[in-house]
């Protein structure tokens, strides 16, 4: 009886060790291989870069005082979402990474001013000139036009957009006219190729929920905005449930507080909205990454911090889901059609089939050395199939070289 015990207990602990979770895999079914890596602490746009490319981190004490963000949007307490006090944090993650079999290379476009801040979003109009939307201290500029060469064609200035209160995300429409979102500031704003402002949706500083038949137009945490094959515009609402407090607040304006997706047409009149933040297939807790399938119409949703990816028909009506092993922190589609993935803190951009399975990537995971983001996020690829990215907690612009390709 006493051999029978033991042999059971030897047995048990075999299959306690055999359930461990693998830290890497080899390349199979089209993927290629992957192994975990650890984490790199956020130093939160306390940066500065040297022209080529290097990161130095600024401790907090010799910031003096430095924010990339007005004070205001509360921190998750009263609602539910707001998860368990005293849990594991985003630095104790180990990430998984992909293997780079796609043979890209890494150089730095020094065109930045050299100051503290971060780089959420680039973008490219019709004739290759990059956009670059930065955080900086209140006052300074943070739209950015270059030319192919870096020859600086466009600062738009601060007075013209106001402060752009957590600067997100960019994308540019057919007729090269820039969109940006700030995420605090509750605004979209639609501006010309030569940087004047023509339409803001949403009011500057005023959070709230879209109602269309009350005649109450606000926005709750724009993202990113994206454009349908019609040219109607997409804006996806809700920043990670950063702000869950709106929730049955007692604000009359201001008490949805659930991640959505806004359709409006070109001029900026509704069409029609869909939200998450319910229980159920196609439910989105953060409506993060945006991008619309050229091919079919279809609107991609990174919902971020449930690692999957929301797909539904340009109407609205939820098509399927796609889960996910990395975060879902940006998406786009490149000139042939194919979808990509940028993995927010987990490092790496990722090209994707149409099922989500991961068939090559780009990155060195979540640092700050070479070919490293601390957050990969809105990024754009040029027609030479070469990607320009931004950080959101550095200022620099990384440009990933294809093969056969060479600097700007």
């Amino acid at each position: 009886m006493r051999r029978l015990l033991a042999l059971t207990c030897v047995l048990a602990a075999s299959s306690s060790y055999a359930q461990q979770p693998a830290t890497s895999g080899p390349a199979e079914d089209g993927s290629p291989a992957w192994f975990l890596q650890g984490s790199f602490p956020d130093p939160g746009g306390r940066t500065l870069v040297d022209a080529d490319g290097t990161v130095t981190i600024v401790p907090r004490d010799e910031t003096d005082g430095y924010r990339t963000q007005r004070p205001g949007t509360p921190r998750c307490g009263k609602a539910m979402v707001c998860g368990r006090r005293g849990g594991r944090t985003r630095g104790d993650l180990q990430r998984v990474q992909w293997e780079q079999t796609l043979g890209y290379t890494f150089e730095y476009l020094d065109w930045l001013p050299r100051e503290l801040g971060g780089v959420p979003a680039v973008a490219l109009d019709s004739n290759d000139n990059l956009w670059v939307f930065k955080r900086a201290r209140e006052g300074r500029p943070q739209l950015y036009k270059f030319a192919p060469d870096g020859t600086l064609l466009v600062e738009v200035p601060s007075g013209l957009i106001g402060y752009q209160d957590k600067a997100h995300g960019m994308a540019v429409d057919p007729d090269d006219n820039v969109w940006i979102t700030a995420t605090n500031g509750a605004t979209v704003m639609k501006l010309s190729p030569e940087g004047e402002l023509l339409l803001t949706i949403g009011e500057p500083g005023r959070r709230g929920d879209w109602d269309e038949a009350a005649g109450q137009r606000l926005l709750w945490q724009p993202v990113m905005v994206a454009f349908g094959p019609d040219g109607t515009v997409y804006i996806a609402q809700g920043h990670g449930n950063e702000s869950p407090n709106d929730v049955g607040s007692d604000d009359p304006v201001n008490n949805i507080g659930a991640s959505r997706i806004l359709h409006l047409d070109r001029d900026g009149n509704y069409l029609n909205q869909w939200f998450g933040n319910e229980t159920g297939p196609g439910k989105f807790n953060s409506a993060h990454g945006l991008a619309v399938d050229p091919l079919t119409g279809d609107v991609w949703i990174g919902d971020r911090e449930d690692y999957r990816i929301v797909v539904y028909t340009g109407e609205g009506q939820f098509l399927r889901t796609i889960q996910m092993r990395n975060l879902p922190c940006a998406l786009y589609f490149d000139q042939h059609g194919t979808p990509w993935m940028a993995s927010g803190q987990d490092g790496q951009f990722l090209k994707l089939d149409r099922t989500g399975k991961v068939v090559g990537a780009i990155g060195n995971g979540m640092g700050i050395g070479e070919g490293q983001f601390i957050e990969a996020s809105y990024w754009v690829m040029d027609r030479h199939d070469n990607l320009y990215a931004g950080d959101t907690a550095v200022a620099r612009i990384t440009k990933m070289v294809a093969p056969g390709g060479s600097a700007r």
